[in-house]
């Protein structure tokens, strides 16, 4: 279809920037780039990020909150612990609510929304060919943003965009092997769509977690944090 970018990018609320440096402290928490016990000083994160203090202050309330970062008295933010039954939580959280809704979605999935999902993943391969990080990002997203806006009940969607904030997406943007393998894991889910092949659905959709968690805790492991 001709106008099927302009439909599928439909706007999009801009982040704060609070959130973005949110997003990005909440990616070095994940993968260690800022380990449990380090403190996050406001004026430093500030001067790498090229922002003011206020949005990364915000952040760190946010992230509070989250139980990611902890308020030591008189010395700053630090960074609290991040276990293996933490990141196993996570992915499991995530493939428990990806799985009901794409069981939701394969009773509905139209012969067109099925093609927007294929633009969408043509989108993200030509993105992984290209070894483009910030575009297969933003595909990876935008295929799952998708995805997610067939499925009956919303709440249930936003629970599983709130959990998958704790991806560290540039992280597995920049593995090769892991965008082949996510192309390939959306082909099989379009495919068990089409086949009306609920069993197949809930394959390749545990299979996306399933993976990261592992890609996740073999790069956590090699981090040391663990040790």
């Amino acid at each position: 279809m001709a106008d099927r970018p302009e439909r599928l990018n439909r706007l999009r609320r801009r982040p704060q920037l609070s959130e973005e440096v949110a997003a990005h402290l909440r990616a070095q928490i994940m993968t260690a780039a800022i380990r449990p016990g380090d403190y996050v000083r406001m004026d430093e994160t500030a001067e790498q990020l090229g922002v003011s203090v206020t949005p990364v202050r915000e952040a760190l309330l946010t992230l509070r909150g989250e139980g990611m970062v902890a308020l030591a008295p008189h010395r700053g933010y630090v960074v609290t612990d991040l276990s293996r039954l933490d990141v196993e939580d996570l992915f499991w959280l995530q493939g428990e609510i990806a799985v009901k809704l794409a069981l939701r979605i394969s009773e509905i999935v139209t012969a067109e929304q099925l093609a927007d999902l294929e633009w969408c993943n043509q989108r993200l391969r030509a993105a992984v060919a290209g070894h483009d990080v910030a575009a297969i990002q933003d595909a990876e997203f935008e295929f799952h943003r998708v995805h997610n806006h067939i499925a009956p009940g919303a709440k249930l969607a936003w629970f599983l965009l709130s959990v998958a904030r704790y991806t560290p997406a540039p992280l597995y943007a920049a593995d090769q092997e892991w965008g082949e393998v996510a192309v390939a894991s959306h082909d099989q889910l379009i495919a068990a769509y089409r086949a009306d092949d609920r069993d197949a659905v809930v394959r390749a959709t545990r299979a996306q977690f399933t993976d990261g968690v592992a890609r996740l805790t073999k790069h956590l492991e090699q981090t040391g944090i663990w040790d």
